[in-house]
C-alpha cells in the first residue's frame, strides 16, 4: 500500500509531460529504480488507468510517439468514447481500502446490545409513573425557545431520511461491485452499520418531540415522507473520493449542530434533551473521525487526485442533505426557513461553515502536501485560501430579522 502511493506520484509526474519528451524510467516501461512497478492483478488495473487517463488528456494525442509508446491506448480511446479514466483510478484505490474499513466496522462501530438505544431516554410506558414521567418531560419542554424547536425538528427530519443516505452511499462507484446490500465487504458493511447507528438518533428525537406535546407530527410526518420521496442528491457525481469528503463535512457539521442545540436545551432547563443531544453529537464524532481516517489512506495513496476531489467539492459547495425537505409541497420554502433559523439562533451558521473547511484543510495537510501534478497544485492554492474567504463571507452576512417557524401546534 505504501509503495502504491509512490508509484501513482511518479505517474502523476511522469505522464504529464510532453509526449514527445517522454522517457520511460530505466529498465523498462513497467520498473521503477529496478523494482516491478506493479506487483499485482488490481495495481495493473489501477495503473492501465492511469496511464490511459494521463495519455487521453494529452494536447497532441495523436502524436506519433504517443502512438508507438502506447497504441493500446489511442485504440481504446476511440473504441471506447467518452470514459471517465479518473474515476476508474479511483475506484480502485477505493477497492484497497476494503479491508481497513472493515476494520473500521468491528472497531470503531458499535454492537446494538452493548450502546445506547432510543428507550434508555424515554420513559418507560409499562412503569406505572410512566405518565408523571411525560408531564415532567413536557414540563422541562416548556421552556424551549420555538426557534430552537423548530430547529431540532429539521434536524430529526434529516436524520429521519435514512433510506436515501444508505441508497446513496451503495450506488457510489467502486463501493458495491457485487450490487448486493447483504455483501460481506467491508464498504457495504460500513454503509449498512453506520447507517443502523444512525437509525438510533432518528427514534430517539422523534419520540422525545412527539412526547413534548408541542409538535405537530402530522405536518413532521409529512415532511419526512416528502424528503425520501424526493430521494439525496449529495452532488459527489458517484466519486467516492468525493463522497468521502462530503461524509467527512456533513458528520462534523451535524456534529456541531446537535452541540450547540444540546447547549441551548440545557440553558432553557431541559438537561435531559441536552444529554440527548451530546449523546448523538458523540455518535457523529466518531463517524466524522471514521470517514476522515479514510480520506487520509486516500491522501497518502493519491495525493493529486484526493486533493482534486477535494476542490471540486469545494466549488461546488456542500448540499446538505436535507434540502430537497420541502419540494412539491404547499411550502417551497421549508429548508430555506429552517437554515435561517439555525443561522439565526446559532445551531449551524456561515461561520462554523468556514471552520471545517479549515479543520479539514489542516486535518489533511493540504498545505504541506508534495509530489502533486500541475492541476493538484492550483487545487493546493485554491484550498489554503478558502476558509478565509468564506470566514469574511460570513462576516458579511446578516441573520434574518424574522423568521418563520413551522411544525410547531
Amino acid at each position: 500500500m505504501c509503495r502504491l502511493s509512490t508509484k501513482i506520484k511518479w505517474l502523476h509526474t511522469s505522464l504529464t509531460i510532453k509526449p514527445a519528451h517522454f522517457k520511460p524510467p530505466t529498465g523498462g516501461f513497467f520498473c521503477l529504480k529496478k523494482e516491478p512497478l506493479v506487483e499485482s492483478k488490481c495495481e495493473i488495473r489501477i495503473f492501465l488507468n492511469l496511464i490511459r487517463g494521463f495519455v487521453l488528456t494529452f494536447p497532441h494525442s495523436k502524436h506519433k510517439t504517443v502512438q508507438r509508446l502506447f497504441p493500446w491506448i489511442t485504440s481504446t480511446r476511440m473504441k471506447s468514447g467518452e470514459i471517465n479514466y479518473e474515476l476508474e483510478k479511483n475506484m480502485e484505490v477505493i477497492s484497497q481500502l476494503d479491508q481497513l474499513v472493515g476494520e473500521a466496522v468491528d472497531n470503531i462501530l458499535v454492537d446494538p446490545e452493548e450502546c445506547w438505544q432510543p428507550s434508555d431516554f424515554l420513559p418507560d410506558l409499562s412503569n406505572p409513573e410512566a405518565f408523571e414521567d411525560i408531564k415532567l418531560l413536557q414540563k422541562r419542554a416548556e421552556g424551549i425557545p420555538d426557534t430552537v424547536l423548530t430547529s431540532l425538528i429539521g434536524n430529526m427530519i434529516t436524520e429521519e431520511a435514512l433510506p436515501s443516505y444508505q441508497t446513496y452511499f451503495n450506488l457510489l462507484e467502486g463501493i458495491n461491485e457485487e450490487r448486493s446490500l447483504i455483501s460481506p465487504s467491508g464498504w457495504v458493511r460500513w454503509s449498512r452499520t453506520w447507517t443502523a447507528e444512525e437509525n438510533r438518533h432518528g427514534d430517539l428525537l422523534n419520540k422525545y418531540l412527539y412526547l413534548t406535546g408541542r409538535v405537530d407530527m402530522g405536518a413532521v410526518e409529512r415532511t419526512i415522507h416528502r424528503l425520501i420521496a424526493n430521494g439525496f442528491d449529495a452532488n459527489t457525481d458517484a466519486d467516492p473520493y468525493q463522497a468521502m469528503i462530503y461524509t467527512s463535512f456533513q458528520e462534523r457539521a451535524t456534529k456541531i449542530s446537535h452541540v450547540n442545540t444540546g447547549k441551548l436545551a440545557d440553558k432553557a432547563g431541559d438537561h435531559v434533551l441536552s444529554k440527548i443531544c451530546k449523546t448523538i453529537a458523540g455518535d457523529e464524532a466518531r463517524h466524522e473521525k471514521a470517514y476522515k481516517t479514510f480520506m487520509s489512506n486516500i491522501f497518502d495513496i493519491d495525493p493529486s487526485g484526493a486533493i482534486k476531489a477535494f476542490e471540486k467539492m469545494m466549488r461546488k459547495q456542500i448540499v446538505m442533505p436535507a434540502v430537497l425537505m420541502g419540494e412539491g409541497s404547499p411550502r417551497t420554502s421549508l429548508y430555506k426557513d429552517f437554515s435561517e433559523i439555525t443561522q439565526k439562533v446559532g445551531i449551524y451558521t456561515g461561520w462554523d461553515y468556514a471552520r471545517i473547511i479549515e479543520h479539514l484543510v489542516d486535518y489533511w495537510k493540504i498545505e504541506t502536501l508534495t509530489g502533486l501534478d500541475a492541476v493538484a497544485a492550483k487545487a493546493q492554492d485554491y484550498l489554503a485560501n478558502l476558509a478565509d474567504r468564506y470566514m469574511r463571507l460570513a462576516d458579511r452576512m446578516k441573520a434574518p430579522d424574522e423568521v418563520k417557524l413551522a411544525w410547531l401546534k
